[in-house]
């Protein structure tokens, strides 16, 4: 990937505003000659970022349309989109069971809900571990014992941005979230389970974005 100069990434900004735009009229934007962005235009149409056409003049090209449109996914895309069946289990399951759960389905944490889907808590292979090793007596407790309840749960709704599923990610440096939604105008607090997003989920949605691109 070629690295543009601060000049060049001017020249597709403003190419973002005003295409289709003369060079005359780019350079006045840029308080400069002609002659000098005469390289600069000619490296971002070589490159296929801008394109030229006769008596008309500069507009993006499909490079710089592409980048528009896969930056543009990450805030237009809700999570809905692209996220996967949440693996749930009881507050009553045992955490014998539990850990049965997580290596069976493969994966890295798993849903606490009540009868009706509700969100009660989460549990991780980290939590499970922690209360394992070196009780035996642990395997045959309850898993509410050992989850993480609420309101200490990261969560994002089936309309949240994949940028903001993303950014909770990496900011509270987990990598799942229940997708839930609220189902009683009277208790808000009642949230159903509906999926989970990953950053396995976010990382695969991108690669075909590149490879749509």
């Amino acid at each position: 990937m070629i690295d543009f100069t601060k000049r060049q990434q001017e020249i597709i900004e403003i190419l973002k505003k005003h295409e289709p735009i003369t060079a005359e009229q780019i350079a006045e934007m840029l308080g400069v000659s002609k002659g000098t962005i005469r390289s600069d235009l000619a490296v971002l149409v070589m490159t296929g970022n801008i394109e030229a056409k006769p008596k008309v003049g500069y507009f993006l090209g499909k490079r710089s349309l592409n980048r528009l449109e896969r930056s543009d996914w990450w805030h237009t895309t809700p999570v809905k989109d692209i996220q996967s069946v949440a693996i749930t289990i009881q507050a009553t399951t045992t955490v014998n069971d539990a850990v049965i759960s997580l290596f069976l389905e493969d994966v890295g944490t798993l849903v606490v809900v009540d009868e009706n889907q509700i969100l009660a808590g989460i549990v991780s292979r980290k939590d499970l571990l922690k209360v394992t090793l070196g009780n035996a007596q642990a395997q045959a407790m309850p898993i509410q014992l050992v989850m993480t309840k609420r309101p200490k749960i990261y969560t994002v709704s089936p309309d949240d941005s994949v940028y903001e599923a993303a950014r909770k990610l990496i900011y509270y440096q987990i990598d799942s979230l229940p997708v839930v939604k609220a189902v009683n105008e009277n208790n808000p607090q009642a949230l159903k389970v509906v999926g989970r997003i990953t950053k396995t989920n976010i990382v695969k949605s991108l690669i075909e974005v590149e490879s749509d691109a």
